[in-house]
This record gives structure tokens, C-alpha cells and sequence, in this order.
């Protein structure tokens, strides 16, 4: 399964989710601490971040099929680097919206690097599945999720010894590298014929992303804001905390071919992000900081245990031809749907009703 294609792929993922992770750690205190954005302010920074993102990965996803795996890979790897490189120079308003947008600095994801770069996920999961025998897949993209989320992690880690302005230069020189494993990389062209079955699949898992979206957009942008406004953690202790979930919600990933063996592709996904609501939804009822952390802790594993099911289901059922495409409405229908529940999210927070959706009561 591990072929010379598919391990430089690795390496191209694993340097960009460095990058990822430190950005996470550091946009956010950006806007809060540095910049003194009130709230609504920052949630809307990530709502039009969010929005930005559905859109470039529902065009990355469209011309992955039709120009290729290949040259998708080089344009989603040069854009994330020049959205770090922006902010090196500039924290204007104008610069900061434009490096959100272009990076997609929207935290939408359940993973340490959140949403940054979210629009590579597309193209990158369509060459996974291109590169690995489909018997494989699961495993394959188990792998490679777990190693984003892990040096995701990493790069929360690191985040603590960096200002503001060194981190954003540091993410854009770790995602910059990632492009040499792209110049040996290569990704066959497959043939196959679009049928009108496959086009279905598209629509059925643009629902479950919109609807899965939604949930995601209300809490996820804001689970980092929520510790700063409410416990006042500093950015030192929370690059710790972000770390820990992002390890373990890396290392859930590896648990995912035994669960598809188990449980198959509704019954995992069911079973675990079932479980992750009923814990993120208790964060609202939390009366101690310790509890609130390991909510924290623990969320990440149970919403992206399941993941790799997902993403080998949607590659399988859509096929060569659609592979991209459903890959890229499924994410532009999920963000979408975010951007609204971040926006309003962000309202609520300027408005002190932290009981919605987390605690209306300050320790």
C-alpha cells in the first residue's frame, strides 16, 4: 500500500498541518489579545474564513477531476503559505480578512489545525484514494489523519515559543517546504466515465455535511475564544491543553478500520459522534474548569474517530470520475452551513449569553 507516491504525499500532508497547528493556536489570540477584536468581531472573521473555504474547496474538488490531481495539489499548496506570509507584514483589517480567507482560518475542523487550509482536503483525499488499492483505503486515510491531527498537535506545541508575528512566519516557511514533496509526485489519470448514478452521491452527502456543518460552525470555532473569554487561560496553557486534544483525537483516528470491521459506515458514525454531542452539549452545564478541560480533551476523538469511514465511503460510492467533485460539495456544504451557526456563535458570545451554546455563568 505504501508506494513512493503516496508516502511523498504524507510528507507534503505533514509539513502543512505543522503550519496548520500553529496558525490555530495563534490567530485566534491574534485577533482576541493583540488586536483586541470583540467577539462578534472574531466570529465574523471566521464566518466569511468559513465561507471562503466552502467555495475554493467546492472549485478545488470540480477541477480536481477535470485538470487533475497533480496541479490541484500545487495551487492548494502555494495558497496556504501566502496567507501566513500576509500577516507577517500586515495586521490590518484588510490583511487580516484576506490571509483568513486565502489560509481558511475558520476552525471548523474537529482536529488541532482546525479548518486552516481546509480547502486542500478535496484534492487530497481524491490522490489518497487514486494512490491506494480500495481495500486499503480506510486504513490509508486512518493514517493520514491521524498524522495531520498529530503534528497539527505538534504545531499548537510549538506555538507557545513563538510571538505572533514569528509564528505566522514560521507556519508560512513549514507550508512553503511541503511543496518539494509535490515536484517527484506522481498521481496516474484515471479514465473512468461519469455516470449518473455517481452524481447522486454528490447531493445525498452534501445533506449530511450541511446538517453536520451547522453543529460544528455553533461550537468548534469558539471552543479555543470560549476558554480565553470564560477561564482566561493563557496562550501558553491553552497551546498545552490544544495539544493533548489533538494527540488524542489523532490517535482515535487509528481505531477506525477495526470500527468500520464493527460497526460499518452509519453504525460508527452514529456511535461516536453521537457520543461527542452529548459531551459537547454537557460543556454548557460544566461548573469547574478541570471538567471544561476534559470535555475539551475528549470531544476531538469522538467526532473524527469515524472519519476515514467517511472519506473511503464518499471516494468508493462516487467513483474515479465524481471522486473530487463529492469530496468538494460534501466540505462546501458543511462550511456553508458553518458559517451561519460561527456567525451567530460570535454574537453570542458579544452579548454574554454564554449559556448559548456553552455557559451563561462567568467562574
Amino acid at each position: 500500500m505504501w508506494s513512493r507516491d503516496l508516502k511523498l504525499l504524507l510528507g507534503f500532508r505533514i509539513l502543512r498541518s505543522l503550519a496548520a497547528g500553529m496558525i490555530a493556536i495563534a490567530f485566534p489570540y491574534l485577533l482576541l489579545v493583540d488586536l483586541r477584536y470583540g467577539e462578534a468581531a472574531v466570529g465574523g472573521v471566521f464566518a466569511a474564513a468559513t465561507i471562503a473555504t466552502a467555495l475554493l474547496g467546492a472549485a478545488v474538488g470540480h477541477y480536481t477531476d477535470a485538470l487533475g490531481r497533480r496541479w490541484m495539489l500545487w495551487i492548494v499548496g502555494i495558497i496556504l503559505p501566502a496567507s501566513a506570509f500576509i500577516l507577517c507584514g500586515s495586521w490590518s483589517v484588510p490583511a487580516v480578512l484576506l490571509a483568513a480567507v486565502l489560509g481558511g482560518y475558520s476552525q471548523t475542523g474537529s482536529l488541532a489545525g482546525g479548518g486552516v487550509g481546509g480547502a486542500a482536503q478535496p484534492v487530497q483525499s481524491a490522490a489518497i484514494a487514486d494512490l491506494c488499492p480500495a481495500k486499503d483505503r480506510t486504513h490509508a486515510f486512518a493514517v493520514f489523519t491521524f498524522a495531520s491531527g498529530a503534528f497539527a498537535a505538534l504545531g499548537m506545541l510549538l506555538a507557545r515559543y513563538f510571538s505572533a508575528h514569528d509564528a505566522f512566519a514560521a507556519a508560512g516557511l513549514l507550508s512553503l517546504g511541503g511543496l518539494a514533496f509535490l515536484v517527484p509526485l506522481r498521481i496516474p489519470r484515471l479514465k473512468e466515465a461519469p455516470h449518473p448514478e455517481r452524481r447522486k452521491v454528490a447531493g445525498r452527502f452534501s445533506i449530511t455535511g450541511a446538517l453536520n456543518g451547522l453543529s460544528q460552525g455553533l461550537t468548534t470555532p469558539f471552543l479555543i475564544p470560549f476558554f480565553i473569554a470564560i477561564y482566561h487561560v493563557p496562550k501558553r496553557q491553552m497551546a498545552l491543553y490544544g495539544f493533548a486534544a489533538g494527540f488524542l483525537g489523532s490517535a482515535a483516528l487509528l481505531a477506525a478500520p477495526r470500527l468500520d470491521r464493527r460497526w460499518g459506515f452509519v453504525g460508527s458514525i452514529a456511535l461516536t459522534r453521537g457520543l461527542g454531542t452529548l459531551l459537547l452539549l454537557s460543556l454548557a452545564f460544566t461548573p469547574a474548569r478541570p471538567i471544561a478541560v476534559l470535555v475539551f480533551l475528549l470531544t476531538p476523538a469522538l467526532r473524527v474517530a469515524a472519519l476515514p469511514i467517511q472519506q473511503n465511503a464518499i471516494t468508493e460510492m462516487a467513483g474515479d470520475a465524481w471522486r473530487g467533485r463529492a469530496l468538494g460539495f460534501n466540505q462546501a456544504a458543511r462550511l456553508l452551513s458553518s458559517s451561519g451557526g460561527t456567525a451567530l456563535t460570535g454574537w453570542l458570545f458579544e452579548e454574554g449569553l454564554f449559556g448559548l451554546p456553552f455557559s451563561s455563568k462567568r467562574p
